[in-house]
């Protein structure tokens, strides 16, 4: 993983924040997302300066950041592709949308695209089983989604960037 560094700007940041939250370790969960907000990710050093801010071990930080599936070490792209992969999803096909992604954005999932605008993911589970396959392309949700479709939904995001 690529390193950072912060700047006094972005430490004032996270200070403010955990002040926000009284820098209560009860707190942590919305502390980091709201630091996530403003970052986009959860990196190393963020995560270190959210540890020495609540005075609490690195590990304790790093153990929620990795256990929440809503929080990333990786910087995301401008677009967050996600394709359900729960149990309905599955059964009807998202497997075959994944791939189908993979080729369109030239990326595997987990990945960002080499210029910034799109990332790809999966998740557990949406809600929307009635819908599967779902993606969801940052939060709008597209249902019943086909390999063939997947360009075309792209395409919308290509236009407004």
């Amino acid at each position: 993983m690529k390193k950072i560094e912060l700047s006094d700007c972005d430490l004032k940041v996270i200070s403010d924040i955990c002040a926000k939250y009284e820098k209560k370790e009860s707190e942590l969960i919305n502390i980091l997302h709201k630091i996530q907000s403003h970052f986009g990710y959860l990196p190393e050093e963020v995560q270190r300066a959210v540890a020495s801010e609540l005075d609490i071990p690195v590990a304790r930080v790093y153990g929620v950041v990795t256990f929440y599936s809503f929080f990333t070490m990786q910087p995301k792209g401008k677009y967050a592709v996600s394709v359900c992969l729960g149990t309905a999803c599955y059964v009807r096909g998202a497997e075959a949308v994944v791939a189908a992604l993979e080729k369109e954005l030239g990326i595997k999932v987990g990945g960002v695209t080499d210029d910034g605008l799109f990332s790809l993911d999966c998740l557990r589970c949406v809600g929307a089983c009635g819908l599967a396959p779902v993606m969801m392309v940052g939060e709008k949700v597209y249902g019943r989604v086909t390999p063939e479709q997947v360009g075309h939904i792209l395409d919308e995001y290509r236009r407004n960037s």
